[in-house]
């Protein structure tokens, strides 16, 4: 009796699902309380219910009808197949998840930034390789320089006459056939590199504001405490290892909750107040006064490159390891100093490891953004100006160096900073103990890397390609390290507002540091004059203005003539356009703080 009656309930319920649009049907079946596999056997008896149900009407409609619908249902499964594989693909989600269960939230916001800078590469790549690579395969001029494998390293040599870098790509039309259909390369590569970085935009702008709600406006939605100890047990999971995973989880989550509930308030002296502000000051002193000498350092180093390469440059080996000096020297800047900022934060004594990580990043941000913009105003100022034949294959050169030293410093930093850390800690000098995991200092490497990244991206279109392949090798590495030689924070603190701050950290000076450098290697730089797809040119952006007059002639492109005279270049449009988000943002600023004094009203309301 109980299987029949079960049989008829489960007849009755397909019978109500085929009844439903797709997605209502889609939405009650991912509601039921039921496990994976039988919801996918519910869903294949509704398509089947569906599918009887659409022949058994079929006679009243045309043949064509009959066959379009046919199609639609099996296009319909295909893509519910389709994303359970995705779902089933997903990029290191049980990685990530035992990470945060073994480490906490704090150490897995690293992780989950690595991964999404990924994506951005990821991305990155296949819009460069397609639209500016891929056709400049078709006019490409056999290479006839020797490769050595010091290419590897230096990103000269062989190098140099490969569609890895700006010099190599053509400026004419290319056409496969004759009267046939043609691609402006011109149009193509500042186009693509153009929108590129306005959906890069976009996307950087989208995740801070979904970040800030989740973690700012309404935190108590996503993280209530009660919630999570009470109704966050999913019973689905009948695995044991999920199961043990899942328990491990819930209680680094619940500490966390629990550390900013009984966070201590500590109260100090007159005196001990006036010790740690002087502390502090001199330890800001301090670590300005060591950006600032690094910066002097690395710009008279460029100079003395710039002069090295432009008046004997060779291929002998002598000469590409001179090549490495500029990268090695800067890379040495970049993992040493953060180490002396860390002694630093821990001689001033914060009073939650939250205040540390905070500082500690401001102070590598510093130094890192400061390193790069002397870069910046060496690679625009001194080497476009230079006797050099292609200053931009010289600046991508510098650049792929940079990111591939870099690299190797960021993998030798997990070795001697966190393994034989580890070895000392444990055999030599056992009250030091485990490392744990420095989240300000990796989190740094990553934007510095990626900044560096955007950079190259006008003067190296496959240089994202590089930093892909990079970053998988980073996130293995750093999984394998953090497993094998660090231990949990001794400090147990909840670090939702985290990922906010990195996302900001990435816009904020670095992306629109970027697209400065950009603005001004575009608009206001003289291309070289015998190679790449501007030569001749007076700016980069001299080929959108020919464009453009061409379009003149030409009655139906009268429409882009006009976007392009009255919005893209007209000043009032973007002073409109600054306003409306000004005020845009005002108000959101209001309904937020409306929001939080309705969400204080209700929690009191609650409690009494």
């Amino acid at each position: 009796i109980w299987i029949f009656h079960g049989f008829y309930a489960e007849e009755v319920l397909v019978g109500n699902l085929a009844t439903m649009s797709t997605s209502e049907r889609i939405k009650a079946i991912q509601k039921m309380p039921e496990t994976m596999k039988k919801k996918r056997e519910i869903r294949n008896k509704v398509l089947k219910e569906v599918t009887k149900k659409s022949r058994h009407h079929s006679t009243q409609f045309s043949g064509c009808t009959q066959c379009l619908q046919g199609a639609a249902v099996s296009f319909q499964r295909f893509g519910n197949t389709l994303s359970e594989y995705f779902h089933l693909l997903r990029f290191w989600h049980k990685t990530l998840k035992i990470i945060g269960a073994e480490f906490g939230t704090s150490v897995l916001s690293y992780f989950i930034f690595l991964k999404w800078l990924l994506t951005f590469n990821i991305f990155s790549f296949l819009i460069n390789f397609s639209f500016i690579t891929v056709p400049q395969f078709v006019a490409a001029e056999p290479n006839n320089l020797s490769f050595t494998g010091l290419e590897l390293f230096t990103g000269a040599g062989y190098f140099q006459q490969t569609v890895l870098y700006y010099g190599f790509y053509t400026n004419a039309t290319i056409s496969k056939i004759e009267n046939g259909p043609s691609y402006n390369m011109q149009l193509a590569y500042i186009f693509t590199v153009g929108i590129y970085f306005v959906i890069c935009f976009l996307i950087l702008l989208f995740s801070m504001a979904k970040s800030f709600c989740r973690n700012f406006v309404n935190p108590q939605t996503y993280s209530g405490k009660a919630s999570k100890l009470l109704c966050t047990w999913d019973f689905n999971i009948t695995n044991e290892k999920a199961v043990k995973l899942k328990q491990k989880n819930l209680s680094t989550q619940i500490k966390e909750d629990l550390t900013e509930v009984n966070r201590e308030v500590l109260n100090f002296s007159a005196t001990e107040r006036v010790v740690r502000i002087v502390i502090h000051l001199v330890s800001w002193i301090a670590s300005l006064g060591t950006a600032v000498a690094a910066c002097a350092g690395v710009y008279f180093l460029s100079i003395n490159n710039l002069k090295l390469f432009v008046k004997g440059h060779k291929n002998d080996l002598e000469s590409q390891a001179a090549m490495l000096v500029l990268p090695v020297v800067a890379s040495l800047l970049n993992a040493f100093i953060p180490f002396f900022y860390s002694w630093l934060g821990h001689l001033e004594k914060f009073r939650t490891p939250g205040h540390h990580i905070y500082i500690t990043i401001t102070r590598n941000i510093v130094l890192k953004i400061s390193i790069v913009g002397i870069l910046c105003y060496y690679w625009t100022n001194i080497v476009s100006a230079s006797e050099s034949q292609c200053w931009e294959t010289l600046v991508g050169q510098d650049i792929y160096r940079l990111v591939l030293v870099d690299f190797i410093f960021c993998l030798l930093g997990s070795f001697f900073g966190e393994f034989l850390r580890r070895i000392i800690g444990t055999t030599v000098c056992v009250s030091l103990g485990l490392p744990e995991f420095d989240i300000g200092r990796n989190v740094l490497d990553l934007i510095y890397a990626q900044t560096l990244t955007w950079i190259g991206i006008l003067f190296s279109p496959l240089l994202p390609g590089i930093q892909m392949i990079s970053f998988s090798i980073v996130f293995y590495v750093k999984k394998v390290s953090l497993m094998m030689n660090c231990q949990p924070p001794r400090k147990v603190w909840r670090t939702a507002q985290m990922t906010t701050s990195f996302t900001f950290l990435l816009f904020f000076p670095s992306f629109v540091g970027v697209l400065s450098v950009i603005g001004v290697t575009v608009w206001r730089l003289k291309p070289s004059e015998e190679c790449g797809p501007f030569r001749g040119l007076p700016s980069m952006y001299a080929a959108v203005s020919k464009w453009i007059k061409i379009l003149e002639n030409y009655t139906a492109s009268k429409w882009v003539v006009w976007i392009y005279h009255n919005l893209i270049t007209s000043v009032l449009f973007y002073f409109i356009l600054s306003t409306v988000a000004l005020i845009i943002t005002y108000l959101y600023w209001q309904i937020i703080k409306g929001r939080k004094t309705v969400t204080k009203l209700l929690h009191k309301q609650i409690l009494n």
